[in-house]
């Protein structure tokens, strides 16, 4: 593959601080269908409904509209940055721009472990469908359960595959890229609403069983419980930012992405709730534990017939296809925005572009081979860069600057105004922020029930923590070698000369 070199930053036409490398070819349908397909409803709600019903009961679908109204918050805020920065990479340069240049590195490199883990997790999810749809997918041993040691080694081999293919996509070109996401999206939408109208008319049981918690709640009580349950609401509903990831290949990026970011969460959140309750309601049995250990994938083939549930769980599949690429794509442009400024090693390469295709294939192909290295692993921080950004921009209103930079226009493309939050920005920042923190806190809680189940491993409860703070201590002692090799370079110049 043809290459370019790094490119030197100066002022491009469209007001970022970059020459254009990447093509611009993304319609208004491929900029939302980027932040809906790494949201990829079908996906994560197949993947985790299990979860939060087999902790919180069928009560556990309230935390959907909390977290949702939360996440909107966020939206709202990334929104406005967007219109202001359209530029690849969104919450590293965003974060950059409104701190500095050290916080963004640590919210990027933070940003591209993450992405890296939920390719791989994201990825996992063929196993909760392919068998359930066939049961020759189950390639190693005979027990599906992912739980299980045949299960695991399947899903490791089905994933593997997929992503081979995710990352073939995001090298060969932005058009082919568009097609794919852009027909697996149209087949997720219209799965949702044929799944949800079929669930609600094959109903068993009233809305009612929304107000039945399951159990008692043991000695923390219910909301304890509840807050394990809402971390389905709270791995489904993230990734929206994504439209703004893709805005340096968008056309009319400071109208289009803003409004696609807020639709595609509206639109995954009003799904969403609407598979979760469908579920609910269609379920066979509440009570035989199937619900909890197999999830909606019990419900389709229960409720809906073997036939007809089978077909559904094919777009399932291709959901989770299209998801998996869709993040692969996110986590690539976050490797390449970050090595076009220096920032990684081995940049010189991560930051090429095929002058061809306009796509950057090292960063790719870098993404692909870590989540395939990453397949058995999964972190519990997708609200921390909620809360880095979110927290910066508070900081800067509070300091009375603008959010934008100096030279930034006022209007998008067509001449209207960019989208703002006039004199709600900064309530709605301060409790977007507040919500980031909570949703953090909860998430990485060390509940030996959550990861730790068997007992006896103490590091398994503090997974997340240990992770995060792993990754700091690199990217620091990273950036303290950066650090020491250009003071010695300037040191070394004057008596070069």
């Amino acid at each position: 593959m043809t290459t370019s070199a790094p490119p030197v930053p100066v002022q491009a036409a469209e007001g970022v601080p970059y020459p254009q490398q990447l093509h611009r070819t993304m319609g208004r349908f491929a900029s939302f269908a980027a932040g809906f397909s790494f949201i990829s409803v079908l996906t994560t709600v197949f993947q985790l409904f299990s979860f939060g019903y087999g902790f919180a009961g069928p009560a556990f679908v309230w935390s959907w509209p909390l977290v949702l109204g939360g996440q909107l918050l966020v939206a709202a805020c990334f929104a406005e940055l967007a219109a202001r920065y359209p530029i690849s990479g969104a919450i590293y340069q965003w974060a950059s721009r409104l701190a500095s240049p050290g916080y963004g590195w640590f919210t990027g490199w933070l940003m591209v472990l993450g992405q890296v883990v939920v390719v791989a997790a994201a990825a996992l999810a063929l196993q909760v469908v392919l068998p359930a749809l066939w049961s020759g997918f189950q390639l190693v041993g005979g027990d599906p359960a992912l739980t299980a040691p045949s299960g695991a080694a399947n899903a490791v081999l089905l994933g593997g595959a997929l992503i081979a293919f995710t990352t073939l996509v995001n090298v060969l070109d932005n058009r082919v890229l568009s097609a794919v996401n852009g027909v697996g999206v149209a087949a997720e939408l219209a799965g949702i609403v044929l799944i949800a109208v079929l669930l609600f008319t094959r109903a068993e049981r009233s809305p009612a069983v929304v107000a039945d918690t399951g159990h008692t709640g043991g000695s923390g009580g219910y909301l304890w419980v509840f807050l394990v349950g809402s971390f389905t609401a709270a791995y489904v509903l993230i990734g929206f930012d994504s439209a703004g990831e893709l805005s340096e290949e968008t056309r009319a990026p400071r109208r289009t992405a803003p409004r696609t970011i807020l639709l595609a969460l509206t639109a995954a959140g009003v799904g969403g709730g609407l598979l979760l309750l469908g579920g609910l309601l269609a379920a066979p049995s509440l009570t035989d534990g199937r619900l909890a250990t197999e999830g909606l994938s019990y419900v389709l083939t229960g409720a809906l017939g073997d036939g007809l549930g089978r077909v559904l769980l094919a777009d399932v599949a291709v959901a989770v296809c299209v998801g998996t690429l869709a993040m692969q794509t996110a986590g690539a442009r976050m490797v390449f925005s970050m090595a076009r400024d220096g920032a990684l090693p081995g940049s010189r390469i991560l930051a090429a572009v095929s002058p061809r295709t306009g796509m950057p294939g090292p960063a790719a192909l870098l993404v692909g081979v870590l989540a395939a290295a990453f397949l058995l692993l999964n972190l519990a921080a997708p609200a921390a860069f909620v809360a880095l950004v979110v927290g910066a921009l508070l900081v800067r209103r509070l300091r009375g600057l603008p959010i934008g930079p100096d030279d930034a226009p006022t209007a998008d493309e067509q001449g209207r105004p960019l989208f703002s939050l006039g004199r709600w920005a900064l309530p709605v920042n301060a409790l977007a922020l507040l919500y980031g923190v909570a949703m953090t806190v909860n998430l990485a809680w060390p509940r030996a029930a959550v990861y730790d189940p068997q007992g006896g491993h103490w590091y398994l409860r503090w997974f997340t923590v240990l992770v995060l703070a792993a990754a700091l201590a690199a990217g620091a002692l990273y950036r303290t070698a950066v650090a020491r090799r250009e003071r010695r370079t300037t040191a070394v110049l004057p008596s070069a000369a």
